[in-house]
């Protein structure tokens, strides 16, 4: 249940979606904040409360400051699949913690498609083992 003092659209919004998203062990959450000048990616186990990878532009290697915030969210999109990589991670959960999908939240989530740790088709809710026993039938 909501609480009834929250007026934020966007805290409503994440409220909502953080009871359908969780990262497990063997998906974790990619989760997005955008403000108005950065942009912050964080892989999330929600089993273990771990945060398995981050980036943001204000990380060394991409606070240059070329090129467009869009841009910027591109490269910190590919910085944070780079990250994911290395942990082991090879499936994620895209959360957009109550942003719209659209700009910078969907540059980032570009790049994790274009990696192959988002399915095209999003998440479904059932078992991982669905796709395997389709394909089996």
């Amino acid at each position: 249940m909501l609480a009834k003092g929250i007026k934020d659209p966007r805290v409503r919004r994440q409220q909502r979606l953080r009871f359908t998203i969780r990262g497990t062990s063997e998906r974790p959450r990619l989760s997005v904040f955008r403000s108005t000048k950065h942009i912050y990616a964080q892989v999330i186990d929600d089993s273990t409360g771990c945060t398995l990878a981050a980036a943001s532009s204000l990380d060394k290697e991409l606070r240059t400051g070329e090129g467009s915030k869009s841009d910027l969210a591109e490269k910190v999109g590919a910085l944070i699949v780079e990250r994911a990589l290395k942990a082991g991670v090879t499936r994620l959960v895209f959360d957009r913690n109550g942003f719209l999908y659209t700009g910078r939240v969907a540059a980032v989530s570009k790049a994790a498609h274009e990696a192959g740790l988002l399915s095209k088709d999003g998440w479904t809710g059932e078992a991982d083992d669905s796709a395997t026993a389709i394909e089996q039938e």
